[in-house]
Formats: structure tokens, C-alpha cells, sequence
């Protein structure tokens, strides 16, 4: 049985990961942000049967003495703990430089000095800015569109830094939009969901002519899963994209068509990037990923985006879920 570390287990990849992980054999410690109400995040709400297989610890990855803690008698680690609101960036961005680069540095010192097996470090497409050459392979230029983007870029190249400096085996997985069960608010696709599921049908939005390569979160865990037991995978970027892209626009009109209801939308300001920041196109190229590992996206296509929505969809209707939200507040 192997023994992975996941950080920012409490949100919402990293409570799927976890489950994933233990339900492929692994025992997991989920590294989880320190709070004094000891709450695991949307980790409080997974099978308590997993829960044998799971350790939780409270901390802080910007604490390097926790995260050593942490980390230790792993043979995988799966960083994804990070800020990642594109809009909160611009508000707070030494908050960033803290967490998404100083935080990662913690966790790749501590990954050299235990001489932990693999390491997948979690970047994101935001890094690639608006597309220049389609689909956007690994190759692509790294443009950074807002503080956020600038930071992960960062962490990724700190990350390779310790690969090609100290033999660190480090491998930077890129996911596209991941979407899903228990995701923020702050993002597209939940937004539109809670807005129509709370009887609204004038829908707010942002700019709506962009278009985003959307993963379900089951693709993206697994995307995980597979590059970290590869040993194919170290020193390398790889993308984990659908190869499929959509309108903002016209996944709002799928989302309204899976729940059965016209919709109308509406810009809010309050919901646009600044105009250089808006990263008006993303489309993945996942050559890499299907040649080094055995992974497939199972939610592909327009077909497999309306499958997962309505997976995402049939989550939000429990009311013990969506009462977890505030379709009516912009959160950034």
C-alpha cells in the first residue's frame, strides 16, 4: 500500500483525489488548512468507510515545520494546495506570493530533505494567458494574465528548478478548468447552476465569449493518479485537458438546457476581468499525458461535458449541498 500526501485536501479536487487515491489502495494523510473549528472542508462530507484509510492533519503549507511534519514516512506527494480566485489576486497578491510560491517551496525543500519518491505539483492553464497556437501544447509560451497566473508560474518553475538542480522527481501536472461536485461558487459553472436552481433566470455573468476547456473533476483526479505512479512523467509539464472547448456563453445555454429552463443573461461588471487580464481562449492539447500514461478523459466532447453537468447538476439539487451556497452573493 502506498502512502500519499495530498495538500489542500479540504477543497475541491483534493477531497476527490483523496477518495480516489484510498479507493485505489493508498493510504492518504490529507494535509489540511489549519482552523481552530477543526473542520476538514468538504472532507467532512466524503464516505466515512474511506476514513480508515485516511489520516487529517490541520497546518499551514507557508509553515515549513508543519508541512515536514506532515510529510513524513510518504512516498508520493500530490501539492495542489494553492489561492487560486483570479479575482482575489488582484486584491491580495502578496497573499499569493506567499502561499502559491513560498508554500510550494516549503513542500519541495521538505520533498528533497525525506527523499520522497514523486512529487506532482499542481499547475494551471491560466499559465498559458490567452492562447497564441491551438490546441495549447506544453510548449506554449507562459503569459501571465493576472498575479495569480504569475505565481503559479513561479511555483512550476521553482518545482523544476529542484528536478534539474538537486534530481528531485518532480513532474508539473497543468490541469484545464476543472468543474464538479463541491466546486466554488466563485467559479463559472456552479454559479450558473445555484443562480437557476435558486428559481433565478436572468443570469449574471461575466464575459461570455471566452472559451475554456472543461474537465470533469473525475478526469482531472485521475489525471493525478496516473502521472504520479508513472515514473515517465518526471521532469516533465504535462497538460491534463479535454481537447474540447466551449463558449461561457453557450455552457450557460447546456447548463439551462440539462435543468430544463430558459435563461436570459446579464453582464455584471462586478464579474469582469480588467481587459488585459481576460484569458479569452483555452484549449488543451493532452498528446503528452495519453502517450506517457494510460490515461483517458471518460468526460469528452460535448457529449461527455453534458454528462458531467448533469452529474454536477444532481449534486447541487440536494438541498444538504446547495445550502452550502450563496447563489445571490458574488463571492470573489
Amino acid at each position: 500500500m502506498k502512502h500519499a500526501l495530498v495538500t489542500g485536501a479540504d477543497g475541491f479536487i483534493g477531497s476527490h483525489l483523496v477518495e480516489m487515491l484510498i479507493r485505489n489502495n493508498f493510504k492518504v494523510t490529507a494535509f489540511c488548512l489549519y482552523n481552530s473549528q477543526g473542520s476538514w472542508g468538504w472532507l467532512d462530507c466524503i464516505n466515512k468507510e474511506l476514513y480508515s484509510n485516511l489520516e487529517v492533519i490541520l497546518g499551514d503549507i507557508r509553515d515549513p515545520l508543519s508541512v515536514r511534519k506532515a510529510m513524513k514516512d510518504c512516498d508520493i506527494v500530490f501539492h495542489l494546495a494553492a489561492l487560486i480566485a483570479i479575482p482575489y489576486s488582484y486584491t491580495a497578491p502578496s497573499s499569493y506570493v506567499d502561499t502559491n510560491i513560498s508554500g510550494t517551496l516549503n513542500i519541495l525543500q521538505a520533498s528533497l530533505e525525506l527523499e520522497i519518491d514523486h512529487l506532482v505539483h499542481t499547475s494551471t492553464s491560466e499559465t498559458y494567458g490567452s492562447a497564441q497556437t491551438l490546441p495549447i501544447s506544453e510548449g506554449h509560451p507562459l503569459v501571465a494574465q493576472s498575479p495569480y497566473a504569475a505565481t503559479k508560474i513561479a511555483a512550476d518553475q521553482l518545482a523544476l528548478s529542484y528536478w534539474r538542480s538537486f534530481d528531485l522527481p518532480v513532474t508539473v501536472l497543468r490541469p484545464f478548468n476543472t468543474y464538479g461536485p463541491r466546486q466554488s461558487n466563485r467559479a463559472v459553472i456552479p454559479t450558473i447552476i445555484t443562480q437557476i436552481a435558486s428559481g433565478e433566470r436572468v443570469i449574471k455573468l461575466g464575459a461570455i465569449t471566452p472559451s475554456r476547456d472543461f474537465n470533469y473533476v473525475f478526469d482531472t483526479c485521475s489525471a493525478f493518479l496516473e502521472t504520479g505512479i508513472s515514473r515517465n512523467t518526471v521532469g516533465k509539464v504535462i497538460n491534463s485537458a479535454s481537447g474540447f472547448d466551449i463558449s461561457i456563453g453557450d455552457t450557460a445555454e447546456l447548463i439551462a438546457d440539462v435543468m430544463g429552463v430558459k435563461i436570459e443573461i446579464s453582464s455584471d461588471e462586478l464579474r469582469l476581468r480588467p481587459e488585459k487580464s481576460e484569458v479569452n481562449r483555452l484549449l488543451g492539447d493532452n498528446t503528452l499525458i495519453r502517450k506517457l500514461t494510460d490515461w483517458e478523459p471518460k468526460y469528452s466532447g460535448i457529449d461527455g461535458l453534458r454528462k458531467g453537468i448533469s452529474e454536477t447538476v444532481d449534486w447541487f439539487k440536494d438541498k444538504n449541498n446547495i445550502s452550502r451556497y450563496k447563489p445571490h452573493l458574488y463571492q470573489i
